[in-house]
């Protein structure tokens, strides 16, 4: 459970958060269109998303692209109690920060996989400490405090090991509304999210998406994502000894006798069937 929550907002945006929660939890959150910065201050939870399986230590941060997140957070010690402090990167923010020009860093960099400069934790930890005193002191809080902070974080993003994932993620902000939604659905193509969520984490109205999806994939959204789906249960099938359900849950179906039902009228066989043509 969340025992305790503190937030900062911007323009009707819950921009810093500072969350403890009591162990063992779950946490879910979907973030909108939106970068997201999470500091864990003492305990080591496993974070999942649609392409990340990470676990992270203690006085670590983890910089998260746009989707649904989940955080598991597991009684591995005597401490019942995990904190956490959050920075949201909205796009639109984002966008008014920078509105004239980008930071050097990002518009100069050749990103490679590696990076010679690394933040330290002391430097991480020193930026944290500075949040914690504004939420001792919410008073001071404002707008253009805010926005300093948040520019501040990304200064420091650029100078560590987060670089390319910084200057992808400020980049995403300038690309067509076509590329962005392509990355999205690459990234959510095997959860379990509904036309609306998708439509939400693409920054569209649920018409707008459709409309814009049709023009993007030459497909409707409900066909194009479940071919996908089957398309990867196929190849599991295929070079896997897994389960049916396990494959139906991995694939993002929430119930394997519908995954059963749409693969037979999708591919003419059942799961099973299918199997033991390809493997026999």
């Amino acid at each position: 459970m969340v025992l305790n929550r503190q937030t900062f907002e911007y323009r009707d945006k819950i921009l810093i958060e500072k969350i403890k929660m009591g162990t063992p939890f779950r946490y879910e959150a979907l973030f909108e269109n939106s970068g997201c910065f999470i500091y864990f201050k003492d305990r080591a939870p496993k974070l999942l998303s649609a392409n990340q399986n990470v676990q992270i230590n203690s006085q670590e941060a983890v910089l998260l692209k746009c989707g649904n997140h989940f955080l598991e957070l597991l009684k591995q010690t005597d401490e019942e109690e995990v904190e956490a402090m959050v920075v949201h990167l909205y796009p639109e923010v984002l966008k008014k920060l920078y509105a004239n020009e980008l930071p050097g860093a990002i518009q100069n960099n050749e990103c490679k996989d590696s990076s010679e400069v690394v933040v330290s934790k002391e430097v991480i930890s020193r930026f944290i400490d500075s949040l914690e005193f504004y939420f001792q002191n919410p008073a001071l809080i404002n707008d253009d405090l805010l926005e300093l902070k948040i520019k501040e974080l990304i200064l420091l993003l650029m100078q560590s090991k987060n670089v390319c994932s910084i200057q992808e993620l400020i980049s995403d902000l300038y690309s067509s509304r076509s590329v962005q939604l392509k990355k999205n659905i690459e990234l959510h193509r095997y959860s379990n999210l509904g036309t609306e969520d998708l439509a939400k984490l693409c920054n569209l109205s649920l018409s707008s998406f459709k409309r814009e999806f049709t023009k993007t994939f030459n497909d409707t959204p409900n066909n194009y994502i479940t071919l996908q789906k089957l398309k990867r249960a196929k190849e599991l099938l295929r070079i896997t000894e897994m389960a049916i359900s396990e494959i139906a849950y991995g694939v993002g179906f929430n119930d394997p006798l519908y995954f059963t039902r749409i693969f037979k009228k999708k591919i003419g066989l059942s799961p099973t069937e299918y199997r033991q043509q390809e493997t026999s």
